[in-house]
């Protein structure tokens, strides 16, 4: 699986810095990829696709690899179905229904957040202890996070009243800091043996909500531009941008490549506004700058860490 990574990343398979780049340019276009197949085709087909044709390409690949750990990956077998309905199927289903109904924007700035709930979520579940830069971090971030929620307007936050879309997106995103957190203790085998046999474990349990989808009439098979737009979903955010992503922390380790995962938002924000015509807004501005500067106060402090588990990031 490396040796056709190297061929399609060329000479840059050496660069850490064109490798994540490109993930995080992979991960942004998830969401404009979101908003694309709105009236393409439905959320639970896209799950069940996506993870579907990703299984379909990394199994048989790794499948000499994944004989050889299955031992060590068996008593484990529970905690990775969880890690997979939280964190690959609860996640996206739930990324896709909020893409029906909120902004490519906002999905990108709200994601955006999910370094801060794993911080969170370590401090419940590990008893991490954070400092008073850390604090600060969190505040500001979910002061952005608000911010959007809310669509900047004040009267809508004093009524507690949010988007739909942004609150779907908003527990997508705890979703997958959950799954983030159970990365701390995942069996030690290759991190792409590990991924395939989720994604296996993703196309299986996406199917009682296709299944679901299906009984109430709701499912839609894709479009020929549906196609499209989940044929990149799975190759690009998903197979690619994990192996670049695994290179890039091979190459310069986890806390520095984690740094770039805050990319993803921008990217999220500039595609938007490029491809899809979206307006981006003060309020916009204002929480990308309160997220990012929240992730950025919480990393001085949390790199090199080695009791906080990798800031994890959905494709």
């Amino acid at each position: 699986m490396l040796s056709i990574a190297r061929r399609l990343g060329g000479l840059g398979y050496g660069n850490a810095i064109l490798m994540l780049g490109l993930t995080t340019l992979f991960w942004g276009g998830n969401a404009v990829a979101g908003r694309l197949v709105v009236g393409e085709v439905s959320p639970m087909v896209v799950v069940f696709l996506r993870w579907f044709i990703v299984a379909g390409i990394l199994m048989p690949l790794l499948w000499i690899r994944i004989r050889t750990e299955w031992p060590v990956m068996r008593p484990y077998l529970p905690r990775m179905i969880l890690m997979a309905v939280f964190g690959f199927v609860g996640f996206n289903s739930l990324f896709y229904i909020a893409a029906t109904s909120t902004t490519a924007v906002n999905i990108g700035i709200i994601q955006g957040s999910i370094p801060i709930f794993v911080l969170i979520g370590s401090v419940i579940a590990f008893g991490t202890r954070v400092r008073v830069l850390q604090i600060l971090g969190i505040v500001l971030t979910l002061v952005g996070v608000t911010l959007i929620a809310s669509q900047g307007k004040l009267d809508t936050l004093l009524a507690l009243a949010i988007n739909p879309g942004d609150g779907v997106m908003l527990l997508a995103c705890v979703l997958y800091s959950g799954y983030t957190l159970g990365l701390k203790n995942r069996p030690q085998v290759s991190g792409l043996a590990f991924f395939a046999v989720l994604s296996a474990i993703s196309a299986l349990t996406s199917i009682p909500g296709l299944t679901f989808e299906m009984a109430t009439g709701a499912a839609q098979w894709p479009t020929l531009k549906g196609w499209l737009v989940v044929f990149y979903i799975a190759l690009f955010p998903s197979c690619l941008g994990q192996i670049f992503f695994m290179r890039g922390v091979e190459m310069i380790g986890p806390a520095r490549a984690g740094v770039f995962i805050n990319l993803v938002p921008i990217f999220a924000a500039i595609l938007a506004v490029s491809i899809l015509g979206e307006p981006f807004r003060w309020h916009h501005g204002l929480a990308l700058s309160l997220v990012l500067g929240g992730i950025w106060l919480s990393e001085r402090k949390a790199a090199g860490r080695p009791d906080q588990p990798d800031p994890g990031r959905a494709a």
